[in-house]
């Protein structure tokens, strides 16, 4: 899969790009506060780049369960220092802005955010897709029920069919971007792991993520210390499900996964690089005898 960002081009070739997590936010549900000081978080970039990430993901606005919404304003006072100093000091990395408000996003393309990624399918803001259209910029379209504050209630956690209702709302996310002025080649769908689905729910789109790569779009997804993995193997602490996440991430990648967004880049990177390692040698020519 070839994506256009701007004037930046990733490709994901045979394996897996990896998505670096910054959040610079007082209250996200694994490293709150951890990257808070706009130096401490672009040392923190600087790390995970050199340890391999492709793209590194700003946010400054938590999205887990239950969170409250903040103002742009707030929102842009985080992010827009940290992109400012990241771009100062490493002009070709990609960057990208997590974000549901056109005013922050519009904020952080002129301080030289590639990639758009917004939780609400350019739902939440009405002009987020003038803005991706104008400025060339990649989008990642997510599908979410509700918002943050509410994904989780139970009338958001029933579905008929679950894959097969995420594989509509995404395919007419897409088509509704395109039809909006984005360039095919611009947008990136996410199933949503962990927004609005429960263990099983969660569990059903990892065991099936190769069935949205029909959809005809690079794929991303982002399963790094979710709550469904510490549930699974009995872990309350996120930063202790590393484990977890790297066997979730395994099987994704081997699935036909694009993007996998994690906290945890130098070891999820290291997993990446055994799998490619492992099917290069798988499709080497040669004869048991």
């Amino acid at each position: 899969m070839i994506i256009r960002c701007r004037d930046k081009v990733l490709d994901s070739g045979p394996g897996t790009l990896i998505m670096g997590i910054l959040n610079v936010t007082p209250d996200s549900f694994s490293d709150g506060a951890v990257n808070i000081d706009p130096e401490m978080a672009v040392a923190h970039a600087l790390d995970m780049l050199a340890n391999g990430a492709d793209i590194i993901d700003v946010g400054g606005e938590s999205t887990r369960p239950g969170a409250v919404d903040i103002s742009a304003d707030e929102e842009i006072s985080r992010v827009i220092p940290v992109i400012n100093r990241l771009r100062d000091k490493n002009q070709d990395c990609v960057i990208s802005i997590d974000t549901r408000r056109s005013e922050t996003a519009s904020e952080a393309v002129m301080a030289g955010v590639d990639i758009i990624n917004d939780i609400s399918a350019l739902s939440y803001s009405s002009d987020m897709s003038k803005i991706a259209a104008e400025t060339g910029a990649g989008v990642v379209l997510m599908h979410m029920r509700g918002c943050p504050e509410n994904m989780q209630s139970p009338n958001h956690l029933k579905y008929d069919n679950l894959l097969e209702e995420i594989f509509r709302f995404l395919k007419g996310a897409a088509k509704k971007a395109v039809s909006s002025g984005i360039k095919k080649d611009r947008v990136i769908l996410d199933p949503g792991i962990g927004f609005s689905k429960d263990v099983s729910q969660n569990l059903e789109i990892v065991a099936n993520i190769d069935c949205f790569k029909t959809l005809g779009f690079p794929l991303l997804a982002g399963p790094s210390r979710k709550s469904f993995i510490g549930k699974l193997l009995g872990i309350e602490q996120p930063e202790a499900r590393g484990w977890g996440t790297a066997g979730v991430s395994a099987y994704m990648a081997l699935n036909g996964l694009d993007i996998l967004r994690v906290h945890d880049v130098k070891e999820i990177g290291q997993v990446l690089k055994v799998i490619s390692c492992c099917m290069a040698s798988r499709h080497r020519e040669g004869k048991l005898s």
